[in-house]
C-alpha cells in the first residue's frame, strides 16, 4: 500500500519542471523563434497569445479527467504528445509555411499540455497531504519556474549558437526544436518511473461530483468568488504584457527602440542569473507562508511582481544597452516573479479546496491563463503604437487593479502555515 507523501522529493521536481517546459516553448520561446524569422510584433502578440485558449478552455474538460483514469496515465500520455507536437513543430520549420504548421503543432502541444497540467496538480493534490502541499509549493513554483527559464535560457542559448554556426536562422531553429521534443520525451520517460501509483492505492478514496455540471456550480457557489476571479485576472496584468514583448524589445534593432541584443546573450542572460535569482525567489516565498500564513505576505508578493517591471521602462526610456543595467533589470525581474507567485499559487489552492480539487484548480487556473491571453493578444499593437517605452510604463500602471483588489479579497490569514487544516 503506497502512503501519501511517497517519493515526493524525487517527482514533485521532476513533474513540475515537465510541465513547464512545454508551456515556455509554446508561449515563450515560440516568441523569440518568430522574432528572429521575422514575424512582426503585432503578429507574434496577437497569434502567440491565442496559444493560451487551451489553459483558459481546460476547465470545459478537467471534469472528464478527473472522472475518468488515473492521473498518472494522463500526464503520461500527453507529455508523449507534446513531444510529438514538438517535433512536429522543428520538422516543418523549412518549409514555405513555417508559420501556419508550426502555429498548429504549437495548438496540438498546447491542448496536450494543459491537460497534462490537470492530471500533474490533480495528481500533486491527491498524492501528498495539506501540510505537505504547503510546504512544497516553494520547490514545484521553483522548478516550474526552472522549466521556464530552461527554455528561455539553455534552450535559447542553443539556438543562438546553432545561427551563428550554421549561418541561418532557420534550421538552426528547426534543429533546437527537436533537441526541445528529446528533452520533452526523456523527462515523459523520467516521469513513468519516479511517480508512485497513489491512485491504484486501496487507502486513497477519491471523492468525486455527481455529475458535469455540479464541478462548474459548486465552485461558482464558493464564497466571494466574484472579487477572488477579479483578482485572479488582474494579478499579472503587467506581467502578462511584458513577458510578451520583453524579448522583443532585447533583440529588436537600437533603431526600433530595442537594445539589439544577441540571441545568444538573451539565452545566457536569463538562463544564468535569472535561474539563480528565480529560485532564491521561489524558495524563499515558500519558506515565509509555510512559516507565516499567506496574509502577511500577499501585499509584499504582488508588489515584488510588478514594481521591478519599472526597470525595463528606464532602460527603453535612457535607451541604455549597458550589459549591467540589463542583467541587473532581469536580476530583480525574475526574483520578483519568484517570489511574488508563491502566493498566487497558495491562493489558486485556497480557491480549489473542497470536494471535486483538481476540477476546481483547473478552472481557477483556467481564469488565470485568460488573464494572461487577452492583455497579451493586444501587448504588440500597444507596443507599436506606444514605443518600447510608453509600453513598459503601461506595464507598470497595470499593477494597479490587483492592488485595489486586495483589500476586498478573504481568505485565512494563516492559509498555508505547516499548522493550517482549514479548507472552504
Amino acid at each position: 500500500m503506497i502512503q501519501k507523501d511517497k517519493g515526493a522529493w524525487a517527482w514533485v521536481p521532476v513533474l513540475y519542471f515537465t510541465q513547464g517546459i512545454p508551456y515556455v516553448l509554446v508561449v515563450t520561446v515560440s516568441v523569440i523563434m518568430y522574432k528572429k524569422l521575422g514575424i512582426s510584433n503585432s503578429d507574434i502578440g496577437l497569434y502567440t497569445s491565442w496559444l493560451y485558449l487551451p489553459w483558459v478552455l481546460k476547465p470545459l474538460w478537467s471534469p472528464f479527467v478527473d472522472l475518468n483514469g488515473t492521473k498518472r496515465n494522463w500526464f503520461l500520455y500527453m507529455q508523449l504528445i507534446i513531444s510529438l507536437a514538438i517535433l512536429g513543430v522543428g520538422l516543418t520549420l523549412p518549409t514555405t509555411v513555417f508559420f501556419t504548421t508550426t502555429l498548429a503543432c504549437f495548438w496540438m502541444a498546447a491542448f496536450a499540455s494543459a491537460t497534462n497540467d490537470i492530471a500533474s496538480d490533480g495528481y500533486y493534490m491527491l498524492g501528498l497531504t495539506e501540510k505537505k502541499q504547503a510546504f512544497f509549493v516553494g520547490m514545484r513554483s521553483t522548478f516550474y519556474r526552472l522549466a521556464m527559464i530552461t527554455g528561455q535560457g539553455l534552450i535559447v542559448i542553443l539556438a543562438g549558437f546553432l545561427e551563428n554556426y550554421y549561418g541561418d536562422n532557420t534550421k538552426a531553429w528547426s534543429v533546437t526544436m527537436i533537441a526541445a521534443a528529446i528533452l520533452m520525451l526523456t523527462l515523459t520517460i523520467a516521469n513513468f518511473f519516479v511517480t508512485p501509483k497513489y491512485e491504484t492505492s486501496e487507502a486513497i478514496v477519491q471523492e468525486k461530483p455527481e455529475g458535469f455540471l455540479e464541478v462548474f456550480i459548486s465552485f461558482f457557489k464558493k464564497p466571494n468568488i466574484g472579487i477572488a476571479l477579479a483578482f485572479i485576472l488582474s494579478y499579472r496584468l503587467g506581467e502578462s504584457q511584458l513577458v510578451k514583448m520583453s524579448a522583443p524589445f532585447l533583440l529588436d534593432k537600437t533603431s526600433a527602440g530595442g537594445l539589439e541584443y544577441s540571441t545568444e546573450a538573451v539565452g545566457t542572460i536569463y538562463g544564468t542569473v535569472g535561474v539563480i535569482m528565480l529560485s532564491l525567489g521561489g524558495i524563499l516565498g515558500g519558506i515565509l507562508i509555510s512559516k507565516d500564513g499567506l496574509k502577511k505576505w500577499m501585499l509584499p508578493m504582488v508588489l515584488s511582481l510588478n514594481v521591478p517591471n519599472a526597470m525595463y521602462a528606464i532602460l527603453a526610456l535612457t535607451k541604455t544597452t549597458s550589459i549591467v543595467a540589463v542583467v541587473a533589470t532581469v536580476v530583480l525581474e525574475q526574483f520578483g516573479y519568484g517570489f511574488g507567485f508563491a502566493a498566487f499559487l497558495i491562493f489558486l489552492i485556497y480557491i480549489a479546496e473542497g470536494i471535486s480539487k483538481t476540477s476546481h484548480y483547473a478552472i481557477a487556473t483556467g481564469f488565470m491563463a485568460l488573464g494572461m491571453m487577452l492583455p497579451g493578444m493586444i501587448s504588440g499593437y500597444i507596443q507599436e503604437w506606444l514605443g518600447y517605452g510608453g509600453f513598459f510604463v503601461w506595464v507598470v500602471i497595470a499593477a494597479l487593479p490587483a492592488l485595489f483588489l486586495l483589500r476586498f479579497i478573504k481568505y485565512p490569514a494563516d492559509y498555508g502555515k505547516k499548522t493550517n487544516t482549514d479548507v472552504i
